[in-house]
C-alpha cells in the first residue's frame, strides 16, 4: 500500500476481499474504545476518516468489480461510497428544493417544517454542547450534521492533498471500569 494511505486497515481488507478472499465476522472478537473527549476531537477524527473515505473510493475504483464480486461491490457502494459522496450534498439539495415546493403543496410544507425543526434541534445541540450539556433530542441531530459536515471537509482535504497518512491520536474520555 502507498505510504500516504489514510485508512490502511480498511483499504488492506478491501484489497484482500477484491482478490476473492472472504472477510468473515468473528462473534467472539471484542474491541472497545472510549468516546472522544469533545466534539472538536471527534470532528478532527471524522474529517481524517472522511478524507480517507474519499481516498479509498479513488484507490478502490479499479480494484472492485460488480462482475467479479457483486455482493461485495453492492455492500461497498451502498455503505461507503453513497454515504461518503452523496449524503451531505443531498441533504442540502433536498432542503433547498423543498423551499419552493412548500408554497405549492401541504405535504412539502410539512416536510419543510420537519426539516427546519431538525436543523433547529441541531443548532440547539451545538449551543448546548458549547456549554458542555448533552440533551439527546438535540445532540443527535447536531452529531448527525457534524458527521455530514465531516464528509465535506474530508473531501476538501482529499482534493487539496493535505491529509497525511499519519494520524494523531485524539483525546479520549477516561475509561471508567465498573
Amino acid at each position: 500500500m502507498p505510504e500516504d494511505t489514510i485508512l490502511d486497515d480498511f483499504i488492506q481488507s478491501m484489497y484482500i476481499a477484491a482478490k476473492g478472499y472472504r472477510i468473515v465476522y468473528e462473534p467472539e472478537a471484542y474491541a472497545a474504545e472510549t468516546a472522544s473527549a469533545s466534539i472538536k476531537e471527534e470532528l478532527k477524527r471524522k474529517i481524517r476518516i472522511c478524507a480517507g473515505g474519499w481516498q479509498s473510493i479513488k484507490r478502490l475504483s479499479n480494484r472492485l468489480s460488480f462482475r467479479k464480486a457483486p455482493v461485495l461491490y453492492f455492500q461497498y457502494l451502498s455503505h461507503r461510497v453513497l454515504r461518503w459522496t452523496l449524503n451531505p450534498f443531498l441533504m442540502m439539495l433536498v432542503f433547498l428544493a423543498n423551499i419552493p415546493l412548500a408554497s405549492q403543496n401541504p405535504f412539502y410544507r410539512l416536510l419543510l417544517l420537519l426539516q427546519v425543526i431538525f436543523y433547529a434541534a441541531s443548532l440547539a445541540g451545538y449551543l448546548l454542547a458549547t456549554k458542555h450539556l448533552k440533551i439527546k433530542v438535540f445532540f443527535l441531530p447536531y452529531y448527525f450534521c457534524i458527521m455530514n459536515y465531516s464528509v465535506v471537509m474530508g473531501l476538501i482535504r482529499f482534493l487539496k492533498g493535505t491529509q497525511s497518512g499519519m494520524w494523531e491520536k485524539n483525546k479520549r474520555m477516561s475509561a471508567s471500569l465498573s
